[in-house]
């Protein structure tokens, strides 16, 4: 019984995500397509414009609440993604207009009302950028941040391995993992 109810809880928390988000998947391959065949600069644009966007939707409520709303009309849908739109190109230090790329990414996930799939979509999407420039990205799960000395040891390692000699550049991430243990009591 404990076992089930750390198995629902543990998915409940979005830890299975990933198996769940082949629609973002589509999107980010579609995306990542029509980018690299304008050109590679045009794929690095791509990128920073949907990680301002992902920053806001995560940094403002209001854009995350409207991103996360399938009930919103045709015509709120477009409004409030020309608002989003506008504080990716103020953000920006260049100051330039979002790529037709972007803007048509975000018209065909408005339509087909999957804006609920944005963040899938632009994780997915830095993914496949990231394998594009040969780099390979470690992400070590322990329960405790690890010490800095066990960290490089363990980047020294990772270095050795064949994998990381193909890739360009390697990137080692310490991610922590906690598990909140709910103890049930139960009278017998």
């Amino acid at each position: 019984m404990l076992c089930s109810s750390l198995r629902s809880s543990t998915a409940s928390l979005g830890l299975g995500r990933r198996a769940a988000s082949t629609i973002a998947q589509k999107y980010s391959n579609a995306l990542y397509s029509a980018a690299l065949a304008k050109s590679p600069q045009t794929l690095a644009k791509v990128q920073t414009e949907l990680n301002t966007i992902a920053s806001t939707i995560n940094e403002v409520p209001d854009f995350k609440a409207f991103i996360s709303n399938p009930t919103l009309s045709a015509k709120d849908r477009s409004s409030g993604l020309a608002v989003v739109y506008a504080r990716a190109e103020s953000t920006g230090l260049k100051k330039e207009p979002v790529s037709d790329i972007t803007k048509n990414l975000f018209a065909v996930l408005s339509d087909n009302g999957r804006l609920g799939e944005t963040q899938g979509v632009i994780e997915d999407f830095n993914e496949l950028v990231a394998k594009y420039q040969g780099e390979l990205e470690v992400v070590v799960t322990s329960a405790a941040p690890l010490p800095k000395d066990v960290s490089s040891r363990l980047e020294s390692i990772l270095k050795q391995s064949q994998a990381a000699q193909q890739a360009k550049t390697l990137k080692i991430s310490n991610k922590v993992f906690r598990i909140l243990f709910v103890i049930l009591s139960s009278q017998v």
